[in-house]
């Protein structure tokens, strides 16, 4: 389904290529915090040690 524009209540447009672009950002974010939350519990060292800093910036305890 092609949406060409969208309109709330209140009045805003909202283009589908902006649904789109909104929608691509949302998958991309849930991937990353996927990916790095995973990450935290992984067995291996090597992966374990790839992604420490990235959680220590983002509070995720990992030891």
């Amino acid at each position: 389904m092609i949406l060409s524009n969208l309109t709330s209540g209140a009045g805003v447009n909202i283009s589908g290529e902006r649904i789109q672009a909104l929608k691509a950002a949302f998958v991309a974010l849930c991937l990353g915090v996927g990916l790095v939350y995973l990450t935290g519990f992984a067995a291996t060292e090597a992966a374990h040690n790839a992604a420490h800093d990235t959680r220590h910036s983002l509070s995720f305890p990992c030891h």
